[in-house]
């Protein structure tokens, strides 16, 4: 089994941990208060989690979650995750993060942010447009007729393929939307965000999808 690293410890990303421990997984999770104020947590998520800091999730980990909010994806540890594959979890909300003006004009995306700023990694969008408590409870044994679909996006295609499976034990079928550039078409307030659907609906949902500036 893996371990899975998380920078992050809110509500996807605690919801994450305990999916990875109950489905074997060795997890190392992190925030920014430091891990003594975890304790609880990984009481709760019992002997196959531990606290640690950022560098050493990120360290740790042989898949590592981003889930911070955005403003604070350049706080990321860097070297550590050079060739790892990394799984970003973040949306774009410019009250909680204030304006970024690239993705005010979507010249980038969050997640081509966030690989810009880890040179190296094999970034993977994924799990930013499902509400946590759904992820927690929604998910399915594969097969499963009508079984919930969530989109990734990314340029790595081993590295797609092994956030795939993670996701299919974790519960849930995958829709591929493409590169990272392509990461908009399931973010916040698009047809694909928040919304149950199987794999069917999800690639109609992204085929919906229209920039801010497009929309009336």
């Amino acid at each position: 089994m893996t371990t899975v690293g998380l920078i992050g410890a809110g509500m996807i990303g605690g919801t994450l941990a305990k999916l990875a421990v109950d489905a074997g997984h060795d997890v190392v999770i992190s925030n920014s208060r430091g891990p003594e104020t975890l304790a609880d947590l990984v009481a709760k998520l019992g002997p196959k989690a531990r606290a640690g800091t950022a560098q050493e999730a990120a360290e740790a980990g042989d898949i590592v979650v981003v889930t911070v909010p955005l403003k604070n994806y350049k706080q990321v540890p860097v070297a550590p995750l050079a060739g790892k594959i990394v799984i970003d979890t973040n949306n774009y909300y410019p009250g909680r993060d204030g304006r970024i003006e690239e993705l005010d004009k979507e010249q980038t995306t969050t997640s081509e942010l966030l690989a810009a700023h880890l040179p190296g990694a094999r970034v993977v969008k994924a799990f930013n447009h499902i509400y946590f408590e759904h992820l927690a409870k929604e998910g399915q044994p594969s097969g499963t007729p009508g079984r919930r679909a969530l989109v990734i996006a990314g340029d790595d295609a081993e590295a797609k393929r092994v956030v795939t499976d993670l996701i299919d034990v974790f519960g849930f079928d995958v829709v591929d939307a493409g590169p990272l550039s392509e990461g908009w078409r399931f973010q916040r307030d698009l047809p694909a965000y928040n919304v149950r659907g199987d794999a069917r609906e999800m690639r109609e949902a992204l085929g919906k999808a229209k920039r801010y500036a497009e929309q009336g």
